[in-house]
Order: structure tokens, then sequence, then C-alpha cells
């Protein structure tokens, strides 16, 4: 296909990376995983201590929890940052890695060093694993930082695009793929902990309703010093666009209005022409052609605001995909008391998470409004919102049409017997050979038997099925509980 739109180059001198992957874990060992994460030099971060971040360059970026309290509204703050495992929240453990490793696709080679590993245990059973990376030095092409970025965050490669990437562990010359840095060399205790789909296999049984094979990007990069930073480069940033598998320039539009289109929806130019930030459902990119000495504070907000800004979006979108995943696999027939626990799941959500304003910041306010757009939140919310309580309405009319039939049905034999009544056959039951009275009843006699017997039955039946129901109410509601905190 014939290109209608040049793809200018830019090189990147320095860069910071987070690829964030979502993973649902078993919230009822949360205190056997907390002290896992420990026991493997995790540190539980708290917000009135400051958090650094190392780099290969020998610096540290500041993240202090003074900024991270005036960000976010008090009660948005109480959730992200607990002060203990035994409070509701996101409960976030730190390690510093510091490593380095090469990257070899095609006949591109890139040394990177892994600076941290944050694992944070979300409400809900979510739990997100973040990998945070610096490319090394040397300077790279827009191109191939984005092909980097494309390829390492597939856990399991699918397409032929997202295939070939090896990762070298220059320790012992081992070459490993994303899965295995992260769930054999990087975490190798998490995977007992992760729960799986028993409707499906591998890894990305986890979370069935999610996109979770890929992990979510986010970056800083850093550009030449007053480079010109074009529509092509911002839209192939929010695409993860680098190289085709030829390893020929990559842009997956040749229109430029629609790239135009696009970028009014995802660019965020508060800063331009020096500052640019990019937000979409793969990646969250901001650029500068500013010195990384003069952006210090801005590195710290995408190290701290905006990274939490970012994971309370994710968070929200995943859950309203697992709502709809959820109603979406229920028996009718079944799942009343399912129904209602996914009515007290979204109340639950929305009374202690959910928020359409999480920032005090003008900024923040803006960036939220982006991560709900390029996430789709608001429709997700009105679709589950309104599909659960149009459920929970037309089983509330079965079951009144139920009641109904129940009462009519115990009507007539309140009727009946109170016709014929039970004196009736009554006396013949009191002797033990009385069954060979039978033969002799008249018709309305065997009228008002078999209306004692079915009565009797169907009282039997009711009282049998009122505490079945009653206990397995209680043991869903049990269960649904544990998940709920």
């Amino acid at each position: 296909m014939q290109l209608t739109i040049p793809i200018n180059k830019l090189d990147i001198h320095h860069s910071h990376m987070s690829f964030t992957l979502p993973i649902r874990y078993d919230s009822m060992g949360k205190d056997d995983l907390a002290l896992t994460l420990k026991a493997n030099d995790y540190a539980f971060f708290q917000i009135d201590k400051s958090l650094s971040e190392g780099s290969v360059n020998e610096d540290e970026i500041s993240v202090t929890g003074k900024e991270l309290k005036q960000y976010f509204l008090p009660y948005i703050e109480d959730k992200l940052f607990p002060t203990s495992l035994d409070e509701n929240g996101f409960h976030r453990f730190t390690k510093s890695i510091m490593k380095r490793f090469e990257y070899k696709l095609r006949t591109i080679n890139m040394s990177f060093v892994i600076q941290s590993v944050d694992i944070i245990l979300g409400p809900f059973d979510i739990a997100f694993l973040t990998v945070k990376v610096q490319l090394d030095k040397q300077d790279h092409e827009l191109a191939d930082v984005l092909d980097f970025m494309h390829h390492f965050r597939a856990v399991e490669p699918q397409l032929v695009e997202e295939q070939g990437m090896l990762i070298i562990c220059p320790e012992n010359g081992n070459h490993l793929s994303i899965r295995h840095l992260l769930f054999e060399y990087l975490c190798p205790f998490l995977e007992k902990f992760i729960l799986h789909d028993d409707k499906s296999n591998g890894y990305s049984s986890s979370l069935p309703y999610f996109e979770d094979e890929r992990m979510y990007t986010t970056a800083f990069l850093f550009c030449q010093q007053d480079s010109l930073i074009t529509d092509d480069q911002l839209y192939r940033m929010g695409a993860l666009d680098g190289r085709l598998p030829n390893g020929q320039l990559f842009i997956s539009a040749n229109n430029p209005n629609y790239i135009q289109r696009s970028l009014n929806q995802s660019l965020h130019d508060r800063w331009a022409p020096n500052t640019y930030t990019v937000t979409t459902e793969h990646a969250f990119v901001t650029v500068t052609n500013c010195l990384p000495k003069d952006m210090s504070r801005e590195l710290s907000q995408y190290m701290g605001t905006h990274y939490y800004n970012f994971l309370l979006h994710y968070f929200y979108k995943i859950m309203l995909l697992r709502m709809s995943f959820e109603y979406s696999q229920i028996e009718w027939e079944k799942d009343e008391e399912y129904v209602k626990s996914l009515i007290k799941f979204i109340t639950l959500f929305s009374a202690g998470y959910y928020s359409q304003e999480v920032s005090t910041r003008s900024e923040g306010k803006e960036l939220s409004l982006m991560f709900r757009q390029a996430f789709n939140i608001d429709c997700l919310y009105k679709e589950v919102n309104t599909t659960l309580h149009e459920l929970y309405k037309s089983q509330e009319n079965q079951a009144s049409d139920k009641m109904n039939m129940l009462l009519f049905i115990l009507t007539i034999f309140t009727v009946i017997s109170g016709i014929y009544g039970m004196n009736l056959v009554i006396e013949d039951w009191e002797s033990p050979f009385g069954w060979r009275q039978f033969s002799s009843y008249t018709f309305f006699e065997w009228i008002s038997l078999v209306t004692a017997l079915s009565g009797i039955g169907l009282s039997a039946y009711l009282v049998v099925t009122t505490f079945g129901k009653m206990m397995m109410s209680k043991l869903r509601r049990k269960k649904s509980n544990s998940r709920m905190k």
C-alpha cells in the first residue's frame, strides 16, 4: 500500500518505561502472598515515605508523599494509599532490581535495565504486576523504541508481528521470553497465587474477559533538545507503531485526516510545543524535547501521580469488563441469587472506588478525562449498570409470578379443604388398617383424601426448598463477600 504521509524519524536519547500486567489472584490468601513478597525483599509502600526510582544515569527520581496526597481527592487517597493490609484498597509492594538485559530482534540489539518491579494487590481479586524499564544510554531511533515497547508488552505473542524477540540474561546467557522473564526470573513465586478460569487454558485464563496477554505500556521519552515533534510521530507513539517484520518503518494509518481526528481525542498538548502526552487503550506516552535535568518534576509526576491516575482508571476498565463478562455467563434458571450478588458487587464497587472525579488538580482532571475516553469507561459503566438492573427487575417479576401461582394453589387447597373438611377421611387414618376403607370411599371422599395428601406434600416441599434456598443463598453471600473485599 502506498503511504500518503511521510514517516518522520526522531532520535530518543533517554527513556523511562513501565509495563503493567493485570492478573486475578486469590484474595483469601492475601496475607500469605504479602508474607511471600516480604520474604522476597518487596517493601510495602507507605505514602508518608518518599519513594526513589533509580536509573542507568545514576540519578534518582523522587516521588514525594505530599504531592500524592495533594493530587487525589481524600476518599480516593484512602483507597490508593492504605497504611496496612487490614485496610481496603491498593496495597503496593516494590522491589529494586537494577539488572541489565539484552534485547534482540532481527538485526537490532539493545541494552536495557529493569529498574524495579511493583506488585499491587487491589480489591476484588485484581492485582497488577508492573515492570519498570529504562533503555541504556545509547541513542535510539523512535521506531526501534516503539518496536521494543510493542514486543515487550506481549506476554504470550500470538501474531507474527509480535514474535521473534529474545531477552538475553547476561548472568548466564540464557534466552528468555517475556513470560519466562516475568514468572520464572523476576517473580517465580507469583504464579501459584494466580486464579484461572475453569473454562479456559493457559495464562490468558486468569482474566478471560480482558486482553491480558498484553501489558499496558507507559513511557516518558526524551528526544533531542528543540527537535520538532510531528503528528505522525505522536500517532505512532499512541499506537506503538515501530517496524514491520521485515524491518521497515510502520504506521497503522495513511490518512492525515484520520490521524488528526485520532490525535484530537488522544493528545494532551497543554505544554506544547515542548511536551506532549498521548493516551490510548494501548499506551500512555509522554515525549519532550527538553533536557532531563529540566524535567525532574514532570518525571516525578510520571512515576507518581500520573502512575496512580492511570492505575485507578485501568482498574475501572477491568472491573467493568469483568461484570459484563459475569452477567453474560448467567444461567437464568439457576442464578437468581447470583444476579443479586452482581447487583451488590457493582454497588460496592461504585460506592467504594468508582468516581467521576479523582483529582484536585486541573491537569489531573484533564488526564483523568483522557483515560476515561481511552478506556471507554463511561459507556461501559452505563451498560453494566443498566443491564444488571434490567436483569434484577426481570427476576423480580419472575419471582412475583411464582409467588402469585403459589398463592393461587394454596388458596385452592384451602377452599377445598374448608368445603369438605378433613373429618371425612381423617378418622379412617386412626386405625392401623384404615387404608382398607379406601375401596369404599365415595367420589367426594377421594377428592378430600387427594387434597389432604397433596397439601401435606406441598407443605413439606415448600419447607425443604425454602430452607435449601436459604442455605444456598447464605453460602453464595459468604463466597461473594469474600471476593468483594
